[in-house]
């Protein structure tokens, strides 16, 4: 009995590694979320999912704003869907279409400091939900923005937290897992 519950432990571990795909990017890789990066042109080569996360960090001059596309193409920092302050902001892309964010400082968006995703649904993950970011919830504040937060956070060429290289980990480990049991 404990040899099949060894191998149904392995076959869910296996099964959970097949669903998970996500990427993390973190807006403006190592610049961040700042008007001196050109938003545009890192987002230029990016195809966003249905589950990847967004990574604004940002200093305390800048905030992030969600909008609609009517606010996203005037700059208006007044009417937002969602606002954050808190120098790093996660948002998971939890649905397809076009997503639209805005620097809380105007004429910081007037200058460039937003971006538009253009979310894909991603069917291979529609069996897995997506946590969804919380308004207002904080990654660990740093004691100040540098212009090099890649020592503690992963550019946005992403870190694939599932995906085809997580295949082998599983299916080496319910192949030990066969012989041993085929052993006993």
């Amino acid at each position: 009995m404990a040899k099949h519950n060894i191998l149904l432990c392995f076959l869910a571990i296996f099964c959970f590694a097949l669903t998970s795909d996500a990427a993390t990017y973190m807006v403006g890789d190592t610049s961040g979320w700042d008007i001196a990066t050109d938003i545009d042109s890192w987002a230029s080569d990016k195809i966003f999912k249905v589950g990847d996360v967004l990574l604004f960090q940002y200093s305390s001059y800048h905030s992030v704003s969600e909008v609609s596309k009517e606010s996203f193409e005037s700059c208006n920092t007044t009417d937002t869907l969602t606002k954050f302050s808190n120098g790093n902001t996660t948002v998971t892309l939890s649905k397809p279409g076009a997503r639209y964010f805005v620097c809380g400082n105007q004429l910081h968006c007037l200058g460039g400091m937003k971006l538009q995703v253009d979310v894909q649904d991603d069917q291979a993950n529609s069996t897995v939900g997506a946590p969804q970011a919380q308004p207002g919830a904080a990654l660990p504040q740093p004691s100040s923005k540098s212009n090099n937060p890649s020592t503690v956070i992963p550019t946005s060429n992403g870190f694939v937290v599932g995906g085809t290289g997580l295949f082998v980990i599983p299916f080496l480990s319910l192949m030990a897992t066969m012989l041993i049991l085929v052993k006993i």
